[in-house]
């Protein structure tokens, strides 16, 4: 059972597939992508205790595996402890979804070098943090994903709006924020760690890093290998190593690292594959999804190769409105080593993902020029 229909749902819904099971997915609208291939659907609030219990109760899956951040981890502790494998585990979806948890974990518990931060529920907190951590700043909400709810603030005057569209921008119920320091950044790392059963014990391992850069606080291009150096990978790998064993669970976790100047810095983290993670679909021969079905069930992974150099560039929507429709689809294919991913997403609105490109290249630079080249020719209209 996948809990969040999206993109990231529908990979893992494919792959779950080629392994000959059974598949339920459950998400606040009907038609979400991972719906598309699924052989149960449910449409409900996952936020609800009683009704997410209700469901995962009455298929009695395998195991359950967490998409999206608006999930009631109540219900998913409930469950675990009924003997449901919850992926990675309950306790590892709860902390990666809040991010005032996430942040408290990996700070102050492990000890990870982040930005500065504090905490706030109001805006008279926010002006109280800023006082440290200095303008401009960062205003994130509790509960947050692809940048909803990210809010530059370059002054005291700007503290209260921008705490209020925070707030309205939350995933689920969030009331309060994380303040964080604003860093010019050289570039993002996504590092990819697994955990899984590997006869009697668990192994944990990383993959190759991957890099990417955001024009604003959503993923928009990624690329496979990243072009950072040596040392930096290794620190990046390492803080995740160290993070995801201390989850631990089996599954993959998405660990996001920044680097500014000489600091490399632990972001957050998702217990599931990762966005900037779809490129793994062509720079290896074993995705990122197929590695989170595979640890979920407990089965061997095998070392993921690297097979060519990489990139995706997010299609994304400009315009609201139902039954998208997608132009020049043929013109962004006629490019040598492009493929297009069209989500179906039955409604779009401003910035929203509605597919991906993905391109080899016989470098990262070719990749990364295929990858933007076939995304400004695709248009999504209504």
């Amino acid at each position: 059972m996948i809990l969040g229909s999206g993109e990231l749902g529908k990979e893992m819904a494919l792959e779950a597939h080629r392994m000959g099971l059974e598949i339920a997915v459950v998400d606040r609208y009907d038609m979400a992508p991972a719906m598309h291939v699924a052989h149960r659907k449910y449409v409900v609030d996952m936020t609800n205790q009683r009704a997410l219990l209700s469901i995962i109760r009455r298929e009695w899956p395998d195991a359950v595996i967490a998409e999206v951040e608006a999930i009631n981890t109540e219900a998913l502790q409930e469950v675990e402890s009924d003997g449901i494998r919850v992926v990675p585990n309950a306790d590892a979806v709860r902390v990666c979804m809040n991010r005032l948890e996430l942040r408290k974990l990996a700070a102050e518990e492990l000890g990870l070098p982040t930005t500065n931060f504090g905490f706030a529920e109001s805006p008279e907190e926010v002006k109280s943090i800023c006082v440290d951590v200095g303008y401009p700043c960062i205003i994130k909400p509790e509960m947050s994903s692809s940048g909803h709810g990210h809010v530059l603030i370059r002054s005291p005057a700007e503290v209260e709006k921008g705490f209020k569209d925070s707030i309205a921008e939350a995933r689920g119920k969030s009331k309060r924020v994380v303040v964080e320091e604003f860093l010019k950044l050289d570039t993002e790392l996504t590092i990819l760690t697994y955990r899984y059963s590997s006869g009697a014990t668990v192994e944990t391992k990383t993959l190759e890093p991957i890099e990417h850069k955001r024009p604003g606080y959503y993923y928009v291009e990624s690329w496979h290998p990243s072009t950072v150096g040596d040392e930096v990978k290794e620190k990046a790998k390492e803080m995740a190593k160290r993070f995801v064993e201390r989850m631990g669970g089996l599954g993959i976790y998405g660990v996001e690292i920044m680097v500014s100047g000489d600091r490399v810095l632990f972001n957050e983290a998702a217990p599931r594959p990762h966005d900037t993670g779809m490129v793994t679909m062509v720079s290896q021969d074993v995705s990122e999804f197929q590695i989170h079905v595979r640890c979920a069930l407990g089965l061997p992974v095998p070392e993921p190769k690297l097979v060519s150099p990489a990139a995706s560039h997010v299609i994304l929507a400009e315009s609201e409105g139902w039954a998208p429709k997608y132009v020049n689809v043929e013109k962004a294919l006629s490019i040598p080593g492009v493929q297009v991913r069209l989500f179906g997403k039955p409604f779009m609105y401003e910035h929203r993902r509605m597919g991906v490109i993905l391109a080899t290249g016989i470098s990262v630079e070719e990749a990364r020029r295929k990858a933007r080249e076939a995304s400004a020719i695709i248009q999504v209209v209504h």
